[in-house]
């Protein structure tokens, strides 16, 4: 796909006039605070994979309602802790996936968290209980109610499990930085607007960000999602982008203050780069943008870890 979005100079400088609802900061607060009153009941589970020089753990947490939420947890076999840790988020319509996906992190020296997505994946993690995975739709489950809707559990869980990072004695809790693409980016850049403790955010891609702008330019799913349910729900449009702007990506870079390193691909046309742009225009703490003018939604693909690595390598003095 060519390049379709605004001019390159135009997306520079985009920084669209969209206003958070004036409970935005109360809601979240509230919705994170409920979580907290439910025990972490943080567990971890030894697993032979396999590889001998990675520590590989089966996790558990309690996240939104003190539902349970499944991960990996990862960390060189060798000592030298404690160390940092990456928690990472997973893309839309998949899951943790399986331990030897995420050797590149504790190859480089690093622990990693890998948080599966609840109601996606292989279905290690129910979205409510009874309710198992799911393949399409998950960004319009409950959008008629901000209370109800689907991205309020998976953004808590989020926040949850860099508490359950936390709780590891290999982790040093000053360098914990939290990373993702595409709907991993988007959960990468709420929680680094929800939290303050966070020594960095690598932010790929960001989905769910810009969510009115996404549906009027794109026509490529998961946006293509919300478009479709708009078309025959005609008499709802404004309920829905009332929800929306509770979970939109503008209004967590808005917040966020720990270092950011974002990236944008101007031909994808599944994140549109003026949504990233957008996001990254307004990101409140010292930031960095990767740009890759040739590139879709698969960004820098394998060009991506070694940016990723240099970044943290410079932010994570010392580097282990």
């Amino acid at each position: 796909m060519a390049q379709f979005d605004l001019p390159v100079e135009q997306l520079a400088a985009f920084n669209p006039s969209v206003a958070a609802p004036d409970d935005f900061d109360e809601f979240w607060k509230s919705t994170l605070a409920a979580a907290s009153g439910h025990d972490l009941a943080a567990t971890f589970t030894p697993v032979d994979v396999l590889l001998p020089e990675v520590k590989v753990y089966d996790m558990r947490f309690a996240g939104y309602a003190g539902q349970p939420v499944a991960g990996w947890f990862l960390t060189p076999a060798a000592g030298g802790g404690p160390r940092p840790c990456v928690v990472n988020y997973i893309g839309y319509g998949g899951g943790r996936g399986r331990p030897h996906e995420w050797l590149v992190w504790p190859a480089a020296g690093y622990s990693v968290l890998v948080m599966d997505s609840r109601g996606q994946g292989d279905g290690d993690t129910d979205d409510v209980p009874g309710v198992g995975v799911q393949h399409k739709g998950l960004i319009t489950r409950g959008v008629l109610s901000r209370d109800d809707y689907y991205y309020r559990r998976l953004f808590t869980d989020a926040v949850r499990a860099v508490d359950a990072a936390l709780t590891r004695p290999e982790v040093d809790p000053s360098r914990v930085v939290v990373a993702g693409a595409s709907q991993g980016g988007a959960l990468s850049q709420a929680v680094a607007g929800l939290r303050s403790d966070l020594a960095g955010a690598i932010i790929d891609v960001p989905f769910l960000t810009h969510f009115r702008r996404a549906t009027e330019i794109t026509d490529a799913y998961p946006y293509r999602e919300l478009s479709d349910m708009l078309q025959t729900n005609r008499d709802r449009v404004d309920d829905v982008f009332a929800t929306l702007s509770y979970y939109d990506g503008l209004h967590f870079a808005a917040r966020g203050t720990a270092p950011a390193l974002y990236t944008v691909g101007l031909m994808d046309d599944i994140c549109p780069p003026s949504t990233v742009y957008a996001a990254y225009n307004r990101y409140a703490g010292p930031k960095q943008l990767q740009v890759w003018p040739y590139n879709g939604h698969e960004s820098g693909a394998t060009f991506q870890p070694p940016v990723n690595l240099r970044w943290l390598r410079s932010l994570l003095t010392p580097a282990v």
